[in-house]
């Protein structure tokens, strides 16, 4: 990917099929996805001008570039870091969004302050910029709790050796950005999933309306959503009920989630297609799996570091 480079040579994609599919395939996943959903919910209460600005998919695709490019930032190197041609290259050679959505997104970054100029530069036309301290804040938290996900699938302990070793995450976050940028599976997700992720807010939704499902084994034929309200949505992210309405519309003309009742939503009970929830845990194993081979690159990484540091000095013989 161009800016963003890694220890190892580059990876066309995130993780093999088969890799993917043994994510898929893990018993434990609709469970550990559900309460990865609603840690989404708690970091949006947490970070809500982050969280809205990141759930719609190309934003997310254009945070996970920028922090990668200021985690190998050079600082002997004025033109490294976050600088808007370097995003602009990464965004445009992957189509994952057009230089004018990408120029708008820097620039609303730039209003909420989630970025700043990098101190003491003096170059204004590239204009090295840094995240602030929410953004690191944010994106620790989110890649913790990827990792605690990862550690409930498989029993590992992921975490305990992130909290040992920060530079993991240091080393982690722009081989997995580079990867799942790079993968069309991740940034191209399904109908059913990108009828929610491409538009405004939608993953945000999308993640809160997995965490209601009741049912992880199909029943009647369906999954079920019980008591879903427009009104409690609209509060609790502070979106109007047509935007609301919209979204759902879409999904349910795909034939993917439905009201119980034709044309009622007074009962608030809706089905969910068994086809929407495997999509969706594909796409999440996607994720996983990029995420899982870029931590296991970091920490050998780290370790190939302290082995070559700690070589005992030649003898002089």
């Amino acid at each position: 990917m161009t800016g963003i480079s890694s220890p190892t040579p580059p990876t066309p994609e995130a993780g093999s099929s088969a890799e993917v599919e043994a994510f898929a395939q893990n018993p434990a996943l609709f469970a550990v996805l559900q309460q990865g959903a609603r840690h989404m919910i708690e970091l949006y209460d947490h970070f809500p001008r982050i969280a809205r600005l990141v759930a719609a998919q190309q934003k997310w695709l254009l945070t996970q570039a920028a922090y990668a490019l200021h985690l190998q930032r050079n600082p002997a190197d004025p033109l490294s870091g976050i600088t808007a041609s370097r995003l602009l290259d990464i965004i445009v050679e992957f189509g994952a969004a057009s230089r004018n959505t990408a120029t708008a997104f820097l620039a609303e970054l730039l209003a909420y302050k989630l970025v700043r100029d990098v101190p003491g530069s003096t170059n204004r036309r590239s204009r090295p910029l840094e995240p602030t301290e929410v953004s690191h804040d944010a994106m620790r938290l989110w890649f913790r709790a990827q990792m605690r996900s990862l550690d409930l699938l498989d029993h590992g302990g992921r975490v305990a050796r992130l909290e040992a070793n920060p530079e993991i995450f240091h080393r982690a976050q722009p081989i997995a950005a580079k990867r799942l940028i790079a993968d069309r599976a991740w940034r191209e997700p399904p109908l059913s999933i990108s009828c929610f992720v491409w538009t405004e807010y939608g993953g945000l939704i999308l993640d809160d309306f997995f965490s209601r499902i009741v049912n992880p084994i199909q029943k009647d034929g369906y999954h079920w959503v019980e008591d879903l309200r427009f009104s409690e949505l609209s509060s609790h992210y502070s979106l109007s009920r047509t935007h609301l309405r919209r979204l759902f519309a879409r999904a349910e003309a795909l034939g993917t989630l439905g009201w119980q009742e034709e044309h009622s939503r007074t009962n608030h009970r809706v089905w969910v297609s068994a086809s929407l929830i495997e999509d969706y845990k594909r796409w999440q194993s996607v994720k996983f799996c990029a995420l899982d081979n870029a931590f296991n690159e970091a920490v050998r990484s780290i370790e190939a570091d302290k082995a070559r540091n700690t070589q005992p000095s030649p003898s002089g013989f």
